[in-house]
């Protein structure tokens, strides 16, 4: 088991390398991006990425408050799903109704990758080859894809 220190001190360490790695990709308009932070430009849409000592996850997040409004970017997200799979290369995991760890309602289009370990360092190699690639994937779709939410904000 690893103390509260321990675990803050390593989480922390693996975030700053892996934005130290991520710091010289540009994104796909060419500027300079937080990859750690992605800004969408959004509110209440968000890019995550997550990990822990059993998995890591990342993924496209919608909170907003009102479920109505929520599912107004649910249904836009639809309509993009072909984009973004073709853009990522893969197929994601599509939740409309989810409940976080914190108790609020939000929406989710994730992927995630377990058994991983964030506390231990022999596994950082694949969890940056996990989330880099999809990392700039997502960069990709939404750099084609954010204009369909200009009648959203």
């Amino acid at each position: 088991m690893y103390s509260k220190a321990e675990v803050t001190q390593l989480r922390q360490a693996f975030w700053t390398a892996f934005g130290q790695y991520m710091a010289p990709v540009p994104s796909a308009e060419g500027d300079t991006t937080n990859w750690i932070n992605y800004k969408t430009g959004l509110k209440n849409v968000y890019f995550r990425m997550q990990a822990d000592k059993a998995r890591a996850s990342i993924g496209i997040e919608l909170t907003h408050p009102d479920a109505g409004i929520r599912e107004l970017f649910w249904e836009q997200f639809l309509e993009l799903r072909t984009l973004l799979h073709e853009t990522l290369g893969e197929e994601w995991t599509w939740e409309a109704d989810y409940t976080n760890a914190n108790g609020e309602q939000l929406s989710r289009i994730y992927t995630d990758l377990a058994p991983v370990n964030l506390f231990s360092r022999d596994d950082w190699p694949r969890l940056i080859s996990f989330f880099k690639p999809r990392l700039i994937a997502l960069d990709a779709f939404w750099a084609d894809a954010q204009w369909s939410f200009e009648a959203l904000k």
